[in-house]
């Protein structure tokens, strides 16, 4: 088998490509995999250093949104996995038509190349942010898409995509849809890695609004297994949600951070809140737990994991930090 992942240097995409070298998953120990990349801030070659020079592993640096590209790239894969995105909702309230270009832009053309290659299976990595906000309950799969940043609605209209190209091509397209992602190598930009380099350096950190916005986290190892088993067990046009039963508030999250790096709220500026900021966010994975999956990772092991792992890690945040710019979090 021949796995193309575009994205595959971002911080869940290259989770993937490791778990699918390193970790040999049943059914994919001898499949090879091509990284498709174009390394912006967030695409990250130092996240493949553990697969490079693996001899089922190879890389290509390339836009996913150029049709030349996914047309010399595409062809010869059984299977793509799409994580390639723009994924940061602040940069995409200051610069959204970057999102367009290679949320929307970017999927279609890697769709139209999967059509053209005769590619069997397309999985499509989404975000919950896409249903927009819920007061009570869990979103389910068959909701309509109410997005509210232009980030969300880029994704949206992925996905709408991804199902027009199922409707009337017939390519077999199946859509994840997860919750808020945290693990190793996620880009310090991200709300927690922000918060724990920020307060490893002994800086204040920012926390929007009330802090009450509650997400439900996802450990980046529990994702990724998600999306092997819709990939192996999924029907094709079909949309999962992916969550990881872990709801918190930010200011609930926030307090968890400064105890276990040793702060007090005084690190903490309250700043105003984020425009369109969504109130909350909950999904209902029955869907994909009735194929088999279960989130492992619990959230305080998960976290203790995460705050000991960019502790021992700080030449790689430093130097991830160094490639961006600042942003407030996610």
């Amino acid at each position: 088998m021949k796995i193309l992942v575009t994205g595959g240097a971002g911080f869940i995409g290259s989770h993937f490509t490791r778990s699918l070298l390193l970790g040999a998953p049943a059914g994919y120990e001898t499949a090879r995999v091509t990284v498709l990349d174009k390394l912006t801030y967030a695409g990250n070659p130092a996240n493949l250093a553990p697969v490079t020079g693996h001899p089922r592993f190879s890389f290509v640096q390339g836009d996913v949104a150029d049709p030349r590209v996914a047309a010399e790239v595409v062809p010869g894969h059984d299977v793509v996995v799409n994580f390639a995105a723009e994924t940061h909702v602040d940069r995409s309230i200051t610069g959204p038509s970057a999102f367009v270009t290679t949320n929307v832009l970017g999927t279609q053309t890697l769709l139209q190349a999967a059509v053209d290659a005769g590619v069997r299976t397309v999985v499509q990595v989404s975000t919950d942010e896409v249903y927009g906000s819920v007061e009570q309950g869990a979103w389910t799969e068959d909701e309509p898409l109410l997005p509210n940043s232009p980030y969300s609605a880029a994704k949206a209209a992925a996905d709408l995509m991804c199902r027009a190209y199922h409707r009337t091509y017939g390519l077999d397209v199946r859509v994840t849809r997860c919750a808020n992602n945290y693990g190793p190598y996620q880009h310090p930009e991200k709300l927690i890695p922000l918060f724990v380099t920020s307060l490893l350096e002994g800086r204040r950190v920012p926390l929007y609004g009330d802090g009450l916005n509650v997400r439900e986290w996802l450990h980046v190892d529990d994702h990724c297994r998600a999306i092997l088993v819709v990939l192996d067990k999924g029907s094709p046009g079909e949309v999962y949600n992916v969550g990881g039963g872990a709801e918190l508030t930010n200011r609930e999250l926030t307090g968890r951070l400064l105890a276990a790096l040793g702060a007090g709220w005084d690190a903490v500026d309250h700043v105003p809140d984020r425009p369109g900021h969504d109130r909350r966010y909950a999904v209902d994975g029955a869907r994909v737990r009735a194929l088999g999956y279960e989130p492992r990772v619990g959230f305080e092991e998960g976290l203790a994991e995460v705050v000991a792992w960019y502790r021992d890690h700080q030449a790689w945040w430093r130097a991830a930090r160094g490639r961006s710019g600042a942003v407030r979090v996610r």
